[in-house]
């Protein structure tokens, strides 16, 4: 009987689906460090961002046969060396697209009317004294801004098209996609009409020096260059914001609070760090910027489609 082991957890019924496959399935989460020994008793391991399956761990375990990774963004598994080896590894890229391009706007619409700071002086200033609270919370409209987007993929789409449904012009760059189609769905009360909207992208450049709020949509891996740092940073408008949904690390933290000191960058929404929990909490407290806890694709409907979307995938693989 093919197990799997669901190191970093698993949907109730995705686990449903595999064991009618068949399939029987631990959840029970195994310590790192205990994880070569551990693995040898199973064919398959799905994780999320905790666990690690770096190139040591694959060595020690020849049995191994699936790699799966509840997620869009792989850099926890080292993909190219696992497939060298004739292990499959799948993703779910899917399945949380729209989870993280609201969490994109949660955060814009959090810093472009000042909302993190108001819920920050409201308890302290008391609901009686409004005017501090006031002069804080003078916000801006996000009709007629423009957003742009580094990462075209699905959920760079799929941010782009809530962009586009607020009235924003879109500046997408992506190295890999050179145009794009995005369908806008009006829903049952508007007929369930289809708007196409035809994207091309631009230069990264273009992009820097045109938005009025960027957000990222890449991949990165501890040790690669900022996708964003301070020479980027210089390029874009004055009073701009920087939203990071995607991986910790892909903004300088540094370059972010020295430019925001500086008055050039206004605002930032991260849900990722360079560290987790960031070792260095003072971008913790940076006035304009948004704070969420790496959640961006953790809503219930998310969760279910990524659990869904892997078992799918597993049982593909084996029983094909």
């Amino acid at each position: 009987m093919t197990r799997i082991l669901a190191n970093d957890g698993m949907e109730a019924a995705a686990i449903e689906m595999l064991e009618k496959a068949g399939f029987t399935v631990d959840t029970n989460n195994i310590a790192q460090a205990d994880l070569a020994e551990a693995l040898k008793n199973y064919d398959a391991i799905t994780v999320r961002s905790a666990t690690k399956i770096r190139k040591e761990l694959i060595d020690a375990c020849p049995n191994l046969k699936l790699i799966g990774r509840g997620g869009v963004g792989m850099d926890n598994i080292d993909v190219e060396y696992a497939r060298a080896k004739g292990i499959r590894v799948v993703n779910t890229p899917a399945a949380s697209s729209v989870s993280v391009a609201e969490m994109v706007f949660a955060h814009i619409f959090s810093v472009a009317r000042n909302l993190a700071e108001s819920n920050r002086l409201m308890p302290v200033k008391g609901t009686t004294d409004f005017s501090a609270i006031k002069k804080s919370s003078k916000g801006v409209e996000l009709k007629g801004k423009t957003l742009g987007v580094i990462g075209f993929g699905r959920i760079g789409q799929e941010t782009a098209k809530i962009a586009f449904g607020l009235g924003m012009e879109v500046f997408a760059y992506d190295p890999y996609v050179s145009e794009a189609e995005l369908y806008l769905h009006l829903g049952a009360t508007a007929g369930n009409q289809r708007i196409k909207i035809p994207v091309r992208t631009v230069s990264k450049d273009e992009v820097l020096k045109k938005a009025d709020f960027i957000s990222l949509h890449v991949p990165f891996s501890e040790g690669d260059k900022p996708v964003i740092g301070a020479e980027e940073m210089a390029k874009m408008k004055k009073g701009s914001g920087i939203i990071n949904c995607a991986r910790g690390g892909a903004v300088s933290e540094e370059d972010l609070m020295a430019s925001m000191a500086a008055g050039h960058i206004a605002y930032a929404g991260l849900d990722v760090f360079a560290k987790e929990p960031p070792v260095d909490d003072r971008i913790l407290k940076v006035k304009g910027v948004s704070l969420s806890a790496h959640v961006g694709g953790s809503t219930n409907e998310a969760q279910e489609n990524i659990g869904a979307e892997l078992a799918e995938k597993i049982i593909d693989f084996f029983q094909s």
